[in-house]
């Protein structure tokens, strides 16, 4: 079912709202985070205090970042005309985005405990591809959204299966914006801030908005390989 309102948010816009308070999670993650853990630099308990209050404000702020991401994953597959090139294009950037990811995130540039976040979108778009090409078959169906839970979990990706389910969930609703906003915010309501995506997501338009795919697809790891300069490199250097 096709949704277009006149007014509202077009997908670039949901992206960039998306890729906003991603990198302000990103942000409190690497940045603020490794600040407040340098009494050097804040000894004052007060202002110390203060930083731990923005990396925690910051970090809810984050959890809208996914849910966005989940919805407009389902929505591109509805409308894509190349499943293979969607999956291809995820699955290089799960591979590009990984070393940033982990030296930005994790305690080095290499951490087999935690994938990042397009391996997570990887795994559900190609659930969704295989329940569709599986159509009447339900417990065949079913059987494929339980390995992408399993697929997750095992390769420890980022949100795990929990966010696999979710994109799961968004994609059984897909025909009721409402529904699809409720079930979205119920099924990832274990992150406290994190239903508050479904209100830009509820007023999409349906128009997709500026075409700046590849900026999107890039500014993952461009940014993460940025903070992770940041708090690893320039930092330590001006203790």
């Amino acid at each position: 079912m096709e949704y277009t309102r006149r007014f509202g948010f077009s997908g670039s816009t949901l992206k960039l709202i998306a890729i906003a308070t991603m990198l302000i999670d990103h942000t409190g993650a690497t940045v603020v985070r490794a600040l407040t853990r340098r009494d050097y630099i804040f000894s004052d308990l007060t202002t110390l205090k203060h930083m731990n209050q923005l990396y925690t404000v910051m970090r809810g702020i984050g959890r809208i970042a996914f849910p966005i991401f989940c919805f407009l994953l389902v929505e591109g597959f509805m409308h894509t005309r190349d499943v293979k090139k969607y999956a291809s294009r995820l699955f290089l950037f799960a591979l590009i985005s990984e070393i940033p990811f982990d030296f930005a995130l994790k305690t080095n540039w290499f951490y087999p405990e935690k994938q990042n976040v397009y391996f997570t979108l990887l795994i559900g778009l190609l659930v969704l591809w295989g329940i569709t090409l599986c159509q009447g078959l339900t417990s065949i169906q079913l059987l494929i959204m339980v390995a992408g839970l399993l697929a997750a979990n095992f390769l420890k990706t980022d949100y795990s299966y929990k966010g696999v389910f979710l994109i799961e969930v968004l994609y059984i609703l897909r025909y009721s914006r409402l529904y699809q906003c409720l079930g979205g915010a119920a099924a990832i309501s274990w992150e406290t801030w994190a239903p508050l995506s479904f209100i830009p997501v509820f007023f999409y338009n349906g128009k997709r908005g500026l075409s700046l795919k590849y900026f999107f697809y890039w500014f993952y790891p461009v940014h993460l390989l940025v903070l992770g300069v940041v708090t690893k490199l320039i930092l330590p250097a001006l203790a």
